[in-house]
């Protein structure tokens, strides 16, 4: 019989790409998520019962158990950009982590690989690096012969990078950023998925693996490629930190103001302290050598999903073509 592998969060944005690159490598996927009937899609990534979406809240040890009964591997893939109600960054990347790692153990589950992220620092003053951090470590004790996956910030259709900038291109002459000046790895998401099921199939050692993409940009770079992309001229504008600062906790007021009923999905305060911060493969540090694989360059990838913003979205290419027919 085919292994079994659980992806907790297997319907996210790096879960959906784990979910179909090991259903393509014959394993049988359990998608664990919290809502499974909004995870239905994932089914047509295998044969007819190959992939099947399970309820599971990460911060419930009996559902964990649950899914994780017989599985061969278990991929944790869990993540949040905010708090909203009782999933916070502790009850998520602590204590859910935790659970995973300790039950996968207990329950004889061979091989957990753990999502986390590159800047991991126990002591940052951002909420959300700590919080991964200690998940982090909670893991380790827990799982000495964990993968951990440290990726930096991913791109993909869906991402909330290329595509954030690429729609806010849409309503105006400027683009407004924060900290234009940070850099980057920006790794492809087909990439981080392909290394997290080459760990499941025990394809590398256990240790601590950083994913970066071939190119080190700053943020400004990222907002250029994806006005380049989307054949739109902005005035891009790099705000100062003390300003940014001022917009990110007016709009935390208001979601506090009104209990999450209007949720901050611009930029938050503690994602601001995030990306004040240089996200890049560290020197000397483990990475896809050792997966084999040759990391994907934006380039190659983003004018796939982002042809949607242009002016005349599908139709771009053709237009600028038929700019140089005459009639006879």
């Amino acid at each position: 019989m085919a292994k079994l592998v659980t992806i907790f969060g297997g319907s996210g944005f790096l879960g959906r790409h784990v979910a179909f690159d090991l259903a393509r490598r014959g394993w049988r996927v359990r998608i664990a998520v919290r809502r499974p009937d909004e995870a239905l899609f994932t089914r047509t990534y295998g044969h007819v019962g190959q992939v099947a979406p399970v309820l599971c809240n990460i911060r419930d040890e009996a559902s964990v158990r649950a899914v994780l009964t017989d599985a061969d591997a278990a991929i944790n893939c869990v993540n949040i950009t905010s708090p909203k109600g009782k999933s916070t960054f502790q009850t998520i990347f602590v204590d859910g982590a935790a659970n995973v790692a300790r039950l996968s153990r207990e329950m004889g589950v061979e091989r957990l690989v753990h999502v986390s992220g590159i800047g991991i620092d126990p002591d940052s003053d951002s909420k959300y690096v700590a919080a991964k951090s200690r998940g982090e470590a909670a893991v380790l004790e827990a799982r000495p012969d964990a993968v951990v996956l440290r990726p930096s910030v991913m791109f993909g259709e869906g991402d909330s990078l290329y595509t954030k900038f690429a729609s806010m291109a849409r309503f105006g002459p400027v683009v407004n950023i924060a900290a234009g000046d940070t850099k980057m790895q920006p790794v492809w998401v087909g990439d981080v998925a392909q290394a997290a099921a080459i760990a499941a199939e025990g394809g590398v050692a256990p240790g601590i693996y950083q994913l970066g993409g071939p190119d080190v940009l700053t943020l400004r770079d990222i907002v250029q490629q994806a006005l380049t992309s989307i054949d739109r001229r902005r005035l891009v504008v790099n705000q100062p930190i003390w300003l940014a600062r001022l917009g990110a906790g007016a709009l935390d007021m208001v979601q506090t103001v009104s209990g999450g009923l209007i949720s901050n999905g611009i930029l938050t305060r503690d994602q601001l302290k995030l990306l004040s911060k240089d996200n890049v493969v560290e020197d000397g540090a483990q990475g896809f050598d050792a997966f084999g694989i040759t990391p994907t360059a934006p380039q190659a990838v983003i004018d796939d999903y982002l042809w949607r913003f242009r002016p005349s979205g599908q139709y771009e290419t053709i237009k600028k073509s038929a700019k140089n027919l005459r009639a006879d």
